[in-house]
C-alpha cells in the first residue's frame, strides 16, 4: 500500500490487529487460511475468539480479508 494511503475494510483493522495481540497481521491470515476448510466464517471467527483471544470485530476482519482474497 502506497504510503499516507489508508486501508479500507478489513484491512484498517490491520494495525491495531497487530498492536493488541503482539502478532503480525500474516500470522493471523495463515492460521484462518488453514482454518477456513470446511468450516464457515462464523465458526472461524468464534474460533479466534475462544482459542487465541481475539474479539469478534478483529476476528471477523482477519476472517473476512482471507476469504475476500480466496475467493477472489
Amino acid at each position: 500500500m502506497a504510503p499516507g494511503v489508508k486501508p479500507k475494510g478489513p484491512a484498517s483493522y490491520f494495525p491495531s490487529i497487530e498492536k493488541k495481540y503482539g502478532h503480525p497481521v500474516q500470522h493471523w491470515l495463515d492460521l484462518v487460511v488453514g482454518r477456513l476448510d470446511g468450516h464457515a466464517h462464523m465458526e472461524v471467527v468464534r474460533w479466534l475468539g475462544s482459542e487465541h483471544g481475539i474479539t469478534h470485530g478483529h476476528a471477523n476482519a482477519i476472517v473476512a480479508f482471507v476469504r475476500a482474497h480466496l475467493d477472489g
